[in-house]
């Protein structure tokens, strides 16, 4: 007989917390052109430090640091038109998932752990990409950055995503590509795993770093959950199984 040392039996991580832009899908280069076309309306530069800032912002922040170069439209406006390029830009051109993401995503739903989607997107945007996934695959909950109050690296995110399926932060696992969005997953008390993709996250508060989710399954997933909770599965004679 095999039992767990948690309340944990079924399933460890309880449930897998996905960052969108970056994590699941390289949305990056549609989230530039839509900001490039905004800046070039009104000659502005975009700087590198400026862009290499915003990967991973929640849009309100983002919004506001566009109204300090010039842009002269409030952040509402300035959300709207970004959220209409990127949806454009997502049902014109074939979806680029992340390595490894669509099947890791595939063998947690095998092995019976939700996924749930936190994104600092709006939530129309991650409806569209979410229309994008393969049949079968699906999350068990979605949080968009319009359905929060503090955006990322704040924890809300996360700890909000946590709560809408119902598991405690603790007994989940976070994924993650940029250093706000790290930042927030490492304090809300989840597991969290950095991805990088467009950034350097060295010396970013997190558990581990991985350079890709390529190869990663449930499994793996599951081992290194239990070796940064001290979460074993136990044979009835007390042997680490």
């Amino acid at each position: 007989m095999v039992r767990m040392t948690t309340n944990l039996a079924q399933r460890i991580p309880a449930a897998v917390l996905w960052d969108m832009d970056g994590t699941l899908i390289d949305s990056e280069p549609l989230w530039l052109a839509t900001e490039l076309e905004m800046l070039r309306r009104y000659d502005i530069e975009l700087t590198d430090e400026v862009r290499d800032g915003l990967v991973g912002s929640g849009l309100r922040s983002a919004a506001r640091v566009f109204q300090g170069l010039g842009v002269p439209l409030s952040v509402d406006e300035i959300i709207a038109e970004w959220t209409a390029g990127v949806i454009a830009g997502l049902r014109s051109t074939t979806p680029a998932w992340r390595p490894g993401a669509l099947e890791l995503l595939g063998s947690l739903r095998d092995a019976g752990i939700p996924s749930c989607l936190v994104t600092m997107a709006v939530r129309e945007i991650a409806d569209a990409v979410l229309a994008l996934l393969p049949e079968g695959l699906e999350f068990a909950g979605v949080l968009g950055g319009d359905e929060v109050q503090r955006e990322k690296p704040d924890p809300e995110p996360y700890l909000r995503g946590a709560e809408l399926i119902g598991v405690p932060i603790t007994e989940c696992l976070a994924l993650e590509d940029s250093v706000n969005g790290l930042r927030s997953a490492a304090a809300s008390g989840a597991v969290a795993i950095g991805v990088p993709n467009l950034l350097s996250l060295d010396g970013v508060p997190s558990h581990e770093l991985w350079p890709t989710l390529a190869g990663v399954d449930a499994a793996r997933l599951s081992e290194r959950f239990r070796f940064h909770t001290g979460t074993q599965t136990t044979t009835e004679n007390g042997e680490l199984a």
